[in-house]
């Protein structure tokens, strides 16, 4: 599983380079636009070519976007989960109960570890020193012993990806891997490569 988090400004190819990237195989699209608001999350949606919803996970405004597009789901952030205290479960299950999928951020393996409440999958970071930001560094954490899916983030690239499927992720997460390379499309087929060659060899 190779999924992408899309940059938090908008430039002018965002959308033409995301539809490549969708053709070339992407299927995981973790939709993160912490400073847009409802009207622009919508606007950019209503660029993207309906076939691709069933692959966009939203990270923000998850109540009004589920109900108006036929996208995959929602992503809680760390903060968001816990926000939800006791009520975690009920919200999750709100969502799941309509066919949505809700996967959620963690960046401590104990508390990931310890979640009670069932995901879809699960993300954590940052496990390499992180591309898009420079006072970000890497934990290497070790995930072999949780039984869950898992994808890892933070530095991943076609570089990085085989020592992450090592590490014991069933996945990888790439921001700055895949956006800030010059060919994000050969960048992100070049992962692709990585990640099945590292994982067909792990099993």
């Amino acid at each position: 599983m190779i999924l992408l988090i899309s940059p938090e400004q908008t430039d002018d190819i965002e959308i033409k380079t995301l539809h490549q990237l969708f053709e070339a195989g992407l299927e995981h699209f973790h939709f993160r636009k912490p400073n847009a608001t409802l009207d622009e999350h919508r606007a950019y949606l209503e660029q993207i070519d309906p076939t691709y919803y069933p692959y966009i996970m939203t990270h923000n405004f998850p109540v009004e976007l589920t109900q108006e597009y036929a996208i995959k789901g929602i992503h809680l952030e760390e903060r968001k989960w816990r926000e939800q205290g006791a009520a975690l479960e009920t919200y999750v299950k709100s969502f799941t109960d309509k066919g949505f999928a809700v996967s959620s951020s963690y960046h401590e393996p104990e508390d990931l570890a310890a979640q009670p409440v069932t995901f879809a999958y699960h993300l954590l970071s940052p496990v390499f020193a992180a591309i898009s930001k420079s006072d970000m560094q890497g934990r290497g954490f070790d995930v072999r012993d949780i039984p869950k899916f898992i994808a890892g983030m933070g530095g991943i690239n076609a570089q990085t990806t085989p020592e992450a499927v090592k590490l014991g992720f069933q996945g990888v997460g790439a921001l700055g891997g895949v956006w800030n390379a010059k060919d994000p499309i050969q960048a992100f087929k070049e992962m692709q490569s990585a990640f099945a060659k590292a994982y067909n060899k792990k099993i």
